[in-house]
């Protein structure tokens, strides 16, 4: 959970925090279908193939208001502190599972989405963790990621793998904390890797605060990414809490920075927003947010840090959409009416199935690329790109290797019959002039051979 470095301090001496983090693209809420308005925040969000979530406390589910509201409005749920590592495992190889599986049950009986939130981070780390010598910890975290997301695989769309791992400042430096101190830089990959080996078909995320402009913090995390992108190690999502207040507004770079690390080839995810203030002035802020990430078309989705200003870890400064009342603020109608009006940017994931457009007379090409892979799977991105005459639709057959097959696709719609997959564009990205190119990417379970890209065509 981010905020300026001055009273982070101080705020957890008084409450019990909590960090969130990004939402799978394979495990996204399916697009409802329909032109007309939605009248609630994961409807909306939903019509733009993104998520709209909220961080869920395990002792508020026995309020009616609060889950009146949680099941109502939202389609995602991060557990608050019911999966850091001093709830899990409070001593060492004893793990309590118990409160963090009542949410999980209650997102799930409600079709929400779960994001896991946090394998590794400095905070809330139980006294015995910093204890250990290095040997001793690295098995730690090993055991402690495998056996977490060995009771969640297949129920967790996106885990929060490390945490908040860089100091605040201009030194763009690692933070401070045993496994930096212990294990030294390194921790951060051996974490991903583990992760990926744990459960392959969970998204895997980077989170931090103070990293939602371009600045020192958010260069140094963006230069990591781009390294590991570079060197095959398994990193699916960057996540940015977004906690804003008059000291740490809303940067007019917000776009931009989400962008840059779009680029790299990384989902993004808005895992912690609480804009601090009221009225007018605080609507508007949640406004740009909302589209910053709708403009974006790798922002996969929103996590607001809580249901209601009432249990706010920042109460006294009303920064949710809710008031302690439950009375929806000025803030919730902006960002209903901005999740209704549409994007400029198609989202990731595959809306459904629509008409194409007439065919145009111009040829096209098909290339694929591998994004990044693990044992027994791959992410795989095939870029389609028109020939000298502008084209307005496009059909691309991939024959899958002995064994494999497609589990996710987004920004195309695909058949199957046997081992050909056969996409074609979504309405928004059928028409390319000359020259012009685009992208649908998708997942792969079964291994790791790639697929033969036929021939692109336009009848």
């Amino acid at each position: 959970m981010g905020m300026q470095v001055l009273w982070r301090t101080a705020m957890r001496k008084a409450v019990v925090l909590g960090t969130a983090g990004a939402m799978a693209v394979g495990g996204m809420v399916a697009m409802a279908g329909t032109a007309e308005a939605a009248g609630t925040l994961g409807a909306a969000a939903a019509q733009q193939g993104r998520y709209f979530g909220t961080a869920v406390a395990n002792n508020r589910l026995a309020e009616t208001d609060y889950v009146n509201v949680l099941n109502t409005e939202f389609n995602s749920v991060t557990p608050e502190n019911e999966m850091k590592w001093d709830a899990l495992e409070p001593s060492r190889g004893s793990f309590n599972f118990t409160n963090a599986d009542k949410i999980v049950n209650h997102a799930k009986a409600r079709n929400m989405q779960v994001r896991g939130h946090t394998l590794v981070w400095h905070s809330q780390l139980p006294s015995w963790v910093g204890s250990l010598g290095a040997d001793e910890l690295r098995k730690a975290m090993t055991t402690h990621i495998t056996e977490v997301m060995t009771h969640w695989k297949g129920q967790i769309a996106a885990w929060d793998v490390v945490n908040e791992a860089f100091q605040d400042g201009t030194s763009g430096a690692r933070r401070n904390s045993p496994f930096q101190d212990k294990l030294g830089a390194g921790y951060i990959e051996e974490a991903f890797r583990i992760a990926r080996s744990v459960d392959p078909a969970a998204k895997l995320c980077y989170n931090d605060y103070n990293t939602d402009g371009i600045n020192a913090k958010s260069t140094a995390v963006y230069n990591m990414v781009k390294d590991f992108k570079a060197r095959g190690v398994p990193i699916d999502c960057v996540g940015f809490q977004g906690h804003f207040n008059s000291n740490s507004p809303v940067t007019a770079d917000f776009q931009q920075n989400l962008e840059r690390f779009a680029a790299l080839g990384v989902d993004i995810q808005i895992t912690e927003l609480d804009i601090e203030g009221s009225g007018s002035e605080q609507a508007a802020n949640y406004e740009k947010v909302v589209k910053g990430c709708l403009a974006v078309s790798r922002c996969t989705g929103i996590t607001v840090w809580g249901v209601t200003d009432k249990y706010s870890w920042r109460s006294s400064g009303t920064p949710l959409l809710f008031d302690g009342n439950y009375q929806k603020k000025p803030a919730y109608t902006a960002v209903l009416d901005v999740l209704n009006g549409g994007s400029t940017t198609p989202p990731p994931t595959s809306p459904p199935p629509t008409t194409p457009p007439p065919g145009g007379s111009g040829s096209c090409t098909a290339t694929f690329r591998t994004d990044s892979s693990w044992s027994g799977g791959y992410n795989g991105t095939v870029t389609v790109k028109a020939g000298s005459s502008a084209v307005t639709r496009w059909t691309v057959p991939l024959t899958m290797a002995s064994g494999t097959s497609i589990t996710a696709l987004w920004n195309g719609v695909h058949t199957t019959s046997g081992s050909t997959v056969t996409v074609k564009n979504q309405s928004w990205n059928g028409s390319l002039a000359a020259g012009a190119s685009t992208t649908f990417s998708f997942t792969v379970n079964g291994g790791n051979a790639a697929p033969a890209v036929g021939a692109c065509s336009t009848s």
